[in-house]
C-alpha cells in the first residue's frame, strides 16, 4: 500500500470546526492556541463559534483550515505516535492546503504556516477590487473545451483563466467579472457544458489579476525560515513533487496567479503507486474529487476524533 495524506483548501470551512478535537485531544489544543498565538487573534473562536461571515473572510479562512489539518496531524503524531513520513510516499494540497501541506511535511513551522496564510489571505482580498473580479465552476467540459471557453471570453480588457481543474467535468475559470459573467451565459449553448455557475467567492483567485498577492507572497516566503520538505510535495502548478524547499517556495509563489492542477495530481500519485489518499481536515471536498478522478484510489476523509482513532489502528 503506498499513501498520500492531502488538505483541503478554501470552501470547507464551517462554524464548529476543531471543537470536538479539541475537547478530546490536548495536542490539537496546543495547536489552536499556538496559531491564536501567531496571528495575535482569538481564530478558534471564530471557528467554533462564528459568525459565518467571519469565517468565511479569505483571510480568517485560510489558517483556520491549516490550523484544523494540522490538528488531526499533531494528534495522530503525539496522541498515536504516527510518524506522517514513515507512512506517506506524498503529501499535496489544494490551494492553500499546499501549506498545510508544506507544515506537515516539516517547510514551515505551525507559527510560520499561520502567519504566511494571514497574509496569503489579506493579499489576496486587497489584490482587486469587490465586484472587479469573479470565478465560476464549469460542469460537464474536459480541461481543453474550457480552456476555449475561457479563451473566447478574455479580450484584450478581460482575464479569463482556468483556475482550479479539479476533476474530469469540473474545471473553475477566474478573471474579470465581465468575462465571468460571458462564461456563464455562452458555456451551455456555444460549448456544450452541462451548468456554468458563478462561484460565492470575493476575489478572482489563481488568475493573472493576483499578481500584486503574488508578489506580496514572494517577500513573505523569502523572509521566512523553511527547510526542504521531508515527504515528497506535490505542487499544485507542477502536477508534480518535488522536496527542496527553495523549489517549494517558487511555486507556492506562482500558485498565487497559476492554475491548481489537482486531476493531474491525482495522476501523477496513480502514475507513482499510490493506492490510497487520505485527507486530513475539515470536510470531504478532495476524497470525493480523488475519487472521480480516478475510481481505482481508496480516497477517504479524517477529521473528527473517532475518524482519527480508526485511521491511527489502520497505520499501526
Amino acid at each position: 500500500m503506498t499513501r498520500a495524506f492531502v488538505f483541503p483548501g478554501q470552501g470547507s470551512q464551517f462554524v464548529g470546526m476543531g471543537k470536538e478535537l479539541a475537547e478530546n485531544f490536548k495536542s490539537a489544543k496546543e495547536v489552536f492556541e499556538e496559531v491564536n498565538e501567531a496571528l495575535n487573534q482569538d481564530l478558534f473562536k471564530i471557528m467554533i463559534e462564528g459568525p459565518e461571515a467571519d469565517l468565511t473572510m479569505t483571510s480568517n479562512a485560510q489558517p483556520a483550515l491549516m490550523a484544523n489539518s494540522m490538528a488531526v496531524v499533531r494528534v495522530l503524531e503525539k496522541e498515536f505516535g504516527i510518524n506522517l513520513k514513515e507512512k506517506a510516499s506524498f503529501v499535496a494540497g489544494h490551494s492553500l492546503g499546499e501549506y498545510s501541506a508544506a507544515c506537515a511535511a516539516g517547510v514551515f513551522s505551525l507559527t510560520n504556516t499561520a502567519k504566511l496564510l494571514r497574509t496569503r489571505g489579506d493579499a489576496m482580498q486587497k489584490a482587486v477590487p469587490l465586484g472587479v473580479g469573479g470565478m465560476a465552476a464549469v460542469i460537464g467540459l474536459s480541461a481543453e473545451k474550457v480552456h476555449e471557453l475561457a479563451d473566447a471570453c478574455a479580450d484584450e480588457n478581460n482575464v479569463c483563466v482556468c483556475a482550479n481543474d479539479n476533476s474530469d467535468g469540473q474545471i473553475v475559470i477566474s478573471g474579470h467579472m465581465g468575462a465571468i459573467d460571458k462564461a456563464v451565459e455562452i458555456a451551455g449553448p456555444e460549448f456544450g457544458a452541462k451548468r456554468c455557475l458563478k462561484l460565492p467567492v470575493s476575489a478572482p483567485f489563481h488568475s493573472p489579476l493576483m499578481k500584486p498577492a503574488a508578489e506580496v507572497m514572494a517577500k513573505a516566503l523569502h523572509e521566512v525560515e523553511a527547510h526542504d520538505a521531508n515527504i515528497p510535495l506535490i505542487a499544485n502548478i507542477l502536477a508534480s513533487a518535488i522536496s527542496k524547499k527553495e523549489e517549494i517556495i517558487q511555486h507556492l509563489i506562482e500558485q498565487v496567479t497559476g492554475s491548481v492542477r489537482w486531476r493531474e495530481s491525482v495522476a501523477y500519485m496513480k502514475n507513482n503507486g499510490v493506492t490510497d489518499v487520505v485527507e486530513l481536515g475539515a470536510g470531504k471536498v478532495l476524497s470525493g474529487l480523488v475519487k472521480r478522478c480516478d475510481k481505482e484510489i481508496n480516497a477517504i476523509s479524517v477529521g473528527t476524533a473517532a475518524e482519527i482513532e480508526e485511521l491511527a489502528k489502520s497505520l499501526i
